[in-house]
């Protein structure tokens, strides 16, 4: 029967002209046909490079058949892929991908006719089996995938916190994944590290429960569970992140430390009580041993330049600015990085500790014993710092606090929440910083956002003439008649999971305090005037940055105008 079965396949592939009567001779006399199961026609005639995955896996699935699908397109159900262990998975080399709408399994096998594994898989399930083929390889790779995230998502021992961790128990044993929530909840952070997620939102409604994740500073969805699932799941995070399950009717905070496929990574949890039960936000931070750079920060050389000759000077008032998940807590850190932490004192503090810098000291603030930014800083000041680093501004005393450590000899780093440079000015006069603290202080303004890199592998390029770049404001003047720019395919492909973007680049601007800025922080002049003095000295905005970048080829003009106003 099994040498019925692989001429009957050669024959095929001989019609389809994909092969020739001397290709398929060479294949069934090689040695390793000989040997069963593991040297089958359709491997041999792949390995000698007769013919394509796809062209074997086309034939198969016509024979029995059933649909041929490329799992590279094709958006796998994770809620599919619970009902099957992932022993059973490896067993049968069969995988579950989807519901059919009449309510079937979709399993993607390599041999659909496999009688005894369809049956075997509809009693596990539960479900009718529908049959469908994909190639080899992406059916091994789909299958590994599918066995790490249910498998290798342990709790990390952090020796920071080692009596806490103690108790903690591994999510991988085996009664615990014999449950769907616990299943679920791997699954959901094995593939948010895969895809490079910064937050999981798990939002539960009348009907449905939805599961978003935010990649690139953009949130999308990426599955949704069986709606009786959201009790049990979001129990099971609480539980991982020591929340109390029992409170639901006021909002919680939770931290947890978890190990992905070797990487380790800090979860902070929030649940916040919503009209049809709990939702979760999980904001993830992979734990890196080392830092980012000042110039790995896509910063421009002209800008790159003034911002080192800021951040060397012996004492000042330096803010980040930008909305949040702009990266300024990056900026700060890759600032820090830039200075001699052997002969300079630097502490910071901040909420919460992001990253663990060596060479320097980190404070974490904690209201509850009375620890805020405002009493670490004086607290800091009396450990004669030279550089001191503050998480954010958030108050007048903070602000003022730090504002006169930048007077008393000190370079102090921290961020605030404004749209530009220059409103940092008119911010801290607002915040009821004196001006002529402001204007003595402060040395420069960096302010930031974050824009999607195109995807290498699929960007598509189109020309541009120069009328349509001189409608576009502060597009750079244009030379040629027309010009290559880049922006997103269509459907994207498999590396950027279809959203034509992956990565993501820093677009900034820099303001350096001069005399005339000082006079106009000084007059307390609004926003506006200050940014046409910085702009007529030479500095260039965030809008011309972005552009420029669009120019270069690193993202798109949809996307500057996405993130910068």
């Amino acid at each position: 029967m099994r040498e019925n079965m692989q001429e009957l396949l050669g024959k095929r592939l001989i019609q389809d002209g994909v092969i020739t009567q001397e290709q398929l001779e060479q294949a069934l006399s090689h040695r390793d046909f000989k040997k069963g199961d593991k040297g089958l026609l359709g491997r041999i005639l792949v390995r000698l490079e007769y013919c394509t995955e796809e062209d074997v896996a086309r034939v198969v699935a016509e024979r029995a058949g059933v649909q041929f699908l490329s799992l590279e397109s094709y958006p796998l159900d994770p809620v599919a892929m619970l009902t099957v262990l992932p022993e059973a998975a490896r067993r049968y080399r069969a995988l579950p991908i989807a519901f059919s709408p009449e309510g079937r399994l979709l399993v993607a096998m390599q041999q659909p006719l496999d009688i005894l594994a369809l049956d075997d898989l509809r009693v596990l399930t539960g479900y009718n089996i529908l049959p469908v083929v994909v190639t080899d390889s992406e059916l091994d790779a789909a299958i590994k995938n599918y066995s790490q995230s249910s498998l290798n998502v342990e709790h990390a021992r952090d020796d920071r916190q080692a009596t806490e961790m103690d108790d903690a128990a591994t999510v991988t044993t085996e009664e615990g994944t014999e449950r769907p929530a616990v299943q679920l909840a791997n699954v959901i952070l094995t593939q948010a590290v895969t895809q490079k997620a910064s937050d999981v939102h798990i939002e539960v409604y009348e009907k449905i429960l939805r599961v978003r994740f935010r990649i690139d500073g953009v949130l999308h969805d990426v599955m949704s569970p069986p709606r009786q699932l959201h009790g049990s799941l979001v129990s099971r995070f609480k539980i991982m992140a020591k929340m109390n399950i029992a409170e639901r009717r006021i909002p919680l905070d939770g931290r947890m430390s978890v190990k992905i496929e070797g990487k380790t990574v800090d979860v902070r949890v929030a649940s916040l009580p919503a009209s049809f039960g709990e939702r979760l936000t999980l904001r993830l931070l992979e734990r890196t041993e080392r830092t980012i750079t000042l110039e790995e920060l896509g910063v421009a050389p002209n800008i790159l330049d003034a911002y080192k000759k800021l951040v060397s000077l012996p004492y000042g008032f330096i803010p980040v600015t930008g909305p949040t998940g702009s990266g300024k807590s990056t900026t700060l850190y890759a600032s820090l990085g830039a200075v001699d932490r052997t002969a300079k004192n630097v502490i910071t503090v901040e909420d919460p500790v992001e990253y663990r810098m060596e060479g320097i000291n980190q404070v974490q603030i904690n209201p509850k014993a009375g620890l805020t930014f405002a009493s670490g800083l004086r607290s800091i000041l009396r450990s004669d710092p030279d550089i001191v680093m503050v998480g954010e501004i958030r108050d007048r005393e903070t602000a003022r606090i730090a504002i006169e450590a930048a007077l008393t000899g000190h370079m102090v780093f921290t961020t605030l929440h404004t749209n530009d440079a220059a409103g940092a000015i008119s911010r801290l006069t607002e915040m009821g910083v004196e001006p002529y603290l402001t204007a003595s202080s402060v040395v420069g303004i960096m302010a930031q956002r974050l824009a999607r890199l195109l995807c290498q592998q699929c960007k598509e390029s189109y020309l541009i003439t120069r009328e349509m770049a001189e409608a576009i404001s502060g597009f750079p003047p244009l030379l040629e008649e027309t010009v290559n720019l880049w922006r997103p395919r269509s459907g994207g492909c498999m590396h950027c999971s279809g959203t034509g973007y992956s990565g993501r680049i820093g677009i900034y601007e820099l303001l350096v305090v001069t005399e005339e800025i000082q006079r106009l922080a000084l007059e307390q002049k609004s926003s506006s005037e200050i940014l046409r003095m910085a702009v007529a000295q030479g500095m260039q905005t965030m809008r011309q940055d972005g552009l420029m970048k669009v120019k270069q080829g690193f993202t798109s003009i949809e996307e500057v105008l996405r993130v910068i106003v």
